[in-house]
């Protein structure tokens, strides 16, 4: 009989009603993919109040809820006694108390996996969520193997991009890894790099594979798209959220030295944090302005401004993997992008390289490409990494 697997959730429970980032695309793929198989599968889920168990049917029932087939149910009363919370998350936990095959407080949490699951099972953790001490030992105590999925280790490597109070907390998440995972699985060779140095100097480096993550291009749809979208003229395109590393401030400056013969610039995302400077900038944009910021786009939206852009703009300090210029590429959609390793790894020479430190050179091949119309962008097509072959590679 195949072996027993144990999906934590909890990112998917608490991104309940948001927009779905590049990481909680990768776990509702683990999910999306595992209830295809015939392995008996199990979901954890941590909620304001203990810990659930989720069976098959109940994977099913929350993954219908977060794709929008069912809507949430009403609040229950349960989950209304931590209060200040968002009612979106308060809905979804009381949703999935109710599709749970097994509650429990935190300290019964390992009595509640051997209760559940087989004596032998593998747990993975693909969402850098619920990585505690509590749960790690808990999968051991009942038998589990860990599998750990580690996107990137950033904060580590820029803590002055990101948020307050996250780089101490991120840097103790990586060391418990170090210490009880069985098996790291990483999104590409450079993360591995980055984050097995970092682990030598905690004690100990984990077996671990690399495997590419898949991409799922939505279906371009125009019609999606709100009124003056997309503009009639050759436009240019970034796509990610307003936050330090994304580096919208070298756009900004991009466009101000280019002036009013600049082309038209999207910045398509919604505004994260620490970046007070860059939405001043946006904040104080000229009514006409040739920059446009634009938050809330459906999937099919997005994709269809991205394929009919002259060219998708990325000039990030630093990824983890980099899925917003993978999925221009798969739309045919020319890219220009900082140069860094993570990004030839997983573009090859499909994508324009340029260091941000060469402005010169960005606004030269923006000028290049803003004077050729968007139909007669790439013709080369470009193989996109595949979720099958991912699964392949982390099943085996």
């Amino acid at each position: 009989m195949a072996t027993a697997r144990l999906l934590d959730l909890t990112r998917s429970l608490r991104r309940a009603g948001r927009m779905a980032t590049g990481v909680d695309r990768v776990e509702l793929a683990y999910l999306d993919h595992f209830l295809t198989l015939e392995a008996p599968l199990f979901g954890l889920v941590r909620t304001a109040l203990g810990y659930v168990v989720l069976e098959r049917a109940g994977l099913q029932g929350l993954r219908d809820r977060l794709s929008g087939q069912v809507p949430w149910g009403p609040a229950s009363l349960l989950s209304r006694l931590p209060r200040g919370r968002d009612q979106a998350l308060i809905r979804a936990e009381s949703d999935v108390r109710r599709l749970a095959a097994g509650r429990a407080l935190p300290g019964k949490l390992a009595t509640l996996l051997r209760s559940h699951l087989p004596e032998s099972f593998e747990y993975f953790n693909v969402g850098h969520s619920d990585l505690t001490d509590r749960v790690l030992n808990a999968v051991r105590q009942a038998g589990g193997l860990t599998h750990v999925m580690i996107h990137d280790v950033i904060p580590l490597q820029f803590p002055q991009f990101q948020r307050p109070g996250t780089v101490a907390p991120f840097r103790a998440k990586l060391a418990r890894v170090s210490r009880s995972a069985d098996r790291v699985i990483y999104n590409s060779a450079d993360t591995r790099a980055q984050a097995e140095a970092h682990m030598q100097d905690m004690g100990r480096v984990p077996p671990s594979i690399v495997s590419h993550l898949g991409t799922n291009v939505p279906q371009p749809d125009v019609a999606a798209l709100p009124n003056g979208l997309p503009p009639d003229v050759p436009y240019f395109i970034t796509v990610g959220t307003i936050e330090p590393r994304k580096n919208h401030a070298f756009l900004l400056d991009l466009w101000e030295e280019m002036g009013p013969s600049a082309p038209p610039l999207l910045i398509c995302g919604s505004r994260g944090w620490n970046n007070a400077e860059v939405f001043a900038r946006l904040d104080d944009l000229p009514s006409g302005s040739r920059i446009r910021e634009i938050a809330n786009l459906s999937d099919p939206a997005l994709a269809a401004l991205v394929q009919g852009a002259a060219g998708l703009l990325f000039p990030t300090h630093a990824e983890g993997y980099g899925l917003p210029p993978l999925e221009a590429l798969a739309l045919r959609t020319r890219v220009l992008c900082n140069d860094l390793p993570v990004l030839r790894e997983i573009m090859g020479d499909k994508a324009v390289y340029a260091s941000v430190s060469d402005g010169y050179l960005w606004i030269n091949t923006i000028k290049e490409w803003g004077g050729a119309p968007p139909d007669t962008q790439t013709d080369e097509e470009f193989t996109s990494p595949t979720w099958a072959n991912h699964f392949k590679t982390v099943l085996r």
